[in-house]
């Protein structure tokens, strides 16, 4: 049977700013390259019609 570890990342911003899209993608990319899965994503603050922060679900397979 396969076993998995969950990691959440929060990501949130400055109240003038959005999610800086550039940088989130960089840090998931590092987290794909150790073997996370991003499964999910909730926004959780949405304000001004400009996302302020989201809730990451990552996933990965643990060996044996």
């Amino acid at each position: 049977m396969k076993k998995f570890e969950y990691r959440l990342l929060d990501v949130n911003s400055g109240f003038f700013s959005g999610v800086n899209y550039q940088e989130l993608t960089q840090h998931l990319n590092l987290l794909g390259s150790q073997g996370w899965e991003v499964v999910s994503v909730v926004d959780t603050d949405f304000t001004q019609h400009q996302v302020r922060g989201l809730l990451i679900t990552l996933k990965r397979e643990l060996p044996g």
